[in-house]
C-alpha cells in the first residue's frame, strides 16, 4: 500500500529502560500486520573487538532514538560491570557467522515498529524499508511489517510471529523492544534479529544478534551550519547583535542521542556564528505536538531567535512560522509547515543499513555486530535547503562541510572547538578525574569517537554555552 507521510504526528509509546528491563506486564497489543507496495528507493568493516569489550559502557541510559523516560544517568556510570560482561562474551561474537545464503525470490523480512507512517520516526523506517525493498528487488509478499508495537512483551510476541511466519531475518526499530528481540533471537538461531538504537547486541553471546544505527550526529552538525549561516545574515541585517545570537532547542529526554545531537548541531552552528549560545528545554515525550509548540513559543520568550528540535512532531516549526523565527526540523522535510521559518532538516536514510543487512542474508555473509554509518555511506542526510529562509551561500558551505566529514578531516566533537565546566578542555577534564574520567577511553587524536565503540550514542556532556532545563 502506498505510504502517504502525514505531517501531524500521533504520540508514540515509549516505556522507561528500567521498566521494560524488570516488567513484563502485557499491554495491550496493537498489531497491525500488513504486505508493503515497494516505493523509490556498505557494507562495514567489523567493529575492532574493543567495542565488544565496551559496548556496554557509555550506553545504558543513553540510547534515545525511540526509549526510556526517566531522565538520564550517568551513561559511564555502567562501564565496569558491563564491561566485565562483554568480556566474557568475547571477541568471537563480534560478528555473526556466515551462513548458506539465500535466494531472493525466497528471503523474508519483518519489521517491528514502535509507530506507523502518521509518526516522524517510523516513517523513516518504513522509507527505509521500502529503499531495501527496491533495491534488492523484493515483493510485496516478502516483507512483513507489525505497526503500533509497544515497549513491553507484545514485541516479544511480534517477533515470535515473524519468527513462525518464516522471516529469514528481523528488524525493531525501537530501543524498549530490545530485551524482548534478545529474548526471541536466543530461541530461533538460525533467524538474524536487528534492532535499531540499541546497546546489548554484543554482551548477548548471540551470533545472530546486531544492533544498528547512523551518524545522525553528522547531519545534525551540517544543520547547525545552515543555522549558523542564517544568524550571522541576521546579524549582518541588523535584525539581532552578535550577543542576541541565541539558539532554542527542544529536546525530548536528557538521554545521549538528544545531548549528542544538540551539542553536534551546536557546535555546526558555533563553527561559522562564534557568538552563539543555546538553550535546550527537554518535553519530556518524543512526540507531543503541543508541548513541543509549547517549549518552542516558550524559547522564543527567553530571547531565542532560532528553533531547533530533536522531537517526532511539527509542533515546533508551526510555532515558529507563527512567531516569524527560523527553525530546523527533524526526520522530515518542515518547509510544508512552515515554508516561511523552515531552512532544513537532519534526516536518517536507513535504507543504507536495511539494504546492507538484507544482502548479508542472501549472500550468507555475517552482519556486524554493531554498525553505524554516516554521510560517507550516504546514512545520514539533511533535507533540501529552503532557499525562502536561508542565507546566501549556503548550499556552496554544505557541500564544503559534508566533503570534510566523507574524507575525515573534519570530526564534529574536535575537542578544541568546544571547552566544559567552565572553561577546561575535555582531556584536561579527564585527567583531573573525578565524573570525567569515565570519558577517557573515547577521547584520543584530539577528537571525541561518537558512535566508534559501539553503535549507539554515548556523548552525554553539556558543554559550555549550552544551558537545558527539564520541563515537568
Amino acid at each position: 500500500m502506498n505510504r502517504q507521510k502525514k505531517l501531524k504526528i500521533v504520540k508514540s509509546k515509549r516505556i522507561s529502560q528500567e521498566i521494560v528491563l524488570t516488567i513484563k506486564n502485557p499491554c495491550a497489543k496493537l498489531t497491525h500486520v500488513f504486505q508493503r507496495k515497494k516505493m523509490d528507493n556498505k557494507e562495514d568493516n567489523m567493529k575492532k573487538a574493543i567495542s565488544v569489550l565496551l559496548a556496554m559502557g557509555l550506553t545504558v541510559s543513553m540510547v534515545a532514538g525511540c526509549g526510556s523516560d526517566k531522565g538520564a544517568a550517568s551513561n559511564a556510570d555502567q562501564t565496569t560491570g558491563n564491561q566485565t560482561a562483554a568480556t566474557e562474551t568475547g571477541a568471537d561474537n563480534a560478528q555473526a557467522e556466515a551462513g548458506e545464503g539465500i535466494s531472493a525470490s525466497d528471503i523474508k523480512v519483518g519489521v517491528i515498529y514502535i509507530g506507523d507512517e502518521n509518526e516522524g520516526y517510523t516513517a523513516a523506517h518504513m522509507a527505509g524499508v521500502d529503499e531495501m525493498a527496491e533495491n534488492l528487488g523484493l515483493s510485496d509478499d516478502q516483507i512483513i511489517e507489525k505497526t503500533l508495537i509497544p515497549e513491553d512483551e507484545s514485541a516479544y510476541d511480534a517477533a515470535v510471529d515473524l519468527a513462525d511466519q518464516g522471516c529469514n531475518i528481523i528488524f525493531a526499530t525501537s530501543f524498549g523492544h530490545e530485551s524482548y528481540v534478545i529474548q526471541a533471537a536466543g530461541e530461533y538461531p538460525d533467524i538474524q534479529f536487528c534492532h535499531a538504537t540499541g546497546y546489548q547486541a554484543a554482551s548477548s553471546g548471540l551470533s545472530n544478534m546486531h544492533n544498528y544505527f547512523d551518524s545522525i550526529y553528522e547531519a545534525r552538525y551540517v544543520s547547525g551550519v545552515v543555522a549558523g549561516m542564517k544568524l550571522n545574515e541576521m546579524i549582518e541585517n541588523g535584525d539581532i547583535t552578535a550577543e542576541e545570537a541565541k539558539i532554542g532547542y527542544v529536546g525530548a529526554f536528557p538521554y545521549a542521542e538528544v545531548i549528542s545531537g544538540f551539542t553536534s548541531f551546536y557546535l555546526g552552528a558555533r563553527s561559522v556564528c562564534e557568538s552563539a549560545t543555546m538553550e535546550v528545554q527537554y518535553t519530556n515525550s518524543w512526540a507531543d505536538m503541543a508541548g513541543e509548540a509549547e517549549v518552542a513559543s516558550q524559547l522564543i520568550a527567553n530571547g531565542c531567535v532560532l528553533i531547533s528540535q530533536h522531537a517526532d512532531t511539527t509542533g515546533a516549526p508551526t510555532a515558529c512560522e507563527t512567531a516569524k523565527v527560523p527553525c530546523v526540523g527533524y526526520n522530515v522535510d518542515m518547509t510544508s509547515v512552515a515554508p516561511d521559518a523552515a531552512l532544513t532538516s537532519p534526516t536518517n536514510n536507513w535504507g543504507v543499513y536495511y539494504t546492507h543487512a538484507v544482502q548479508c542474508v542472501l549472500d550468507g555473509t555475517p552482519i556486524e555486530t554493531d554498525w553505524c554509518q554516516g554521510f560517507a555511506e550516504d546514512a545520514v542526510r539533511i533535507t533540501p535547503v529552503n532557499e525562502a529562509v536561508a542565507a546566501e551561500g549556503t548550499d556552496a558551505k554544505v557541500e564544503e562541510v559534508e566533503a570534510a566529514l566523507k574524507d575525515g578531516s573534519l570530526h564534529v566533537f574536535d575537542t578544541t572547538t568546544f571547552t566544559v565546566d567552565g572553561g577546561k578542555t575535555l582531556e584536561d577534564a579527564i585527567a583531573e578525574g573525578g565524573d570525567y574520567a569515565k570519558y577517557a577511553d573515547y577521547v584520543s587524536d584530539g577528537y571525541y569517537h561518537e558512535s566508534e565503540l559501539a553503535s549507539a550514542p554515548s556523548f552525554d556532556i553539556i558543554i559550555d554555552g549550552i544551558t537545558s532545563k527539564t520541563n515537568k
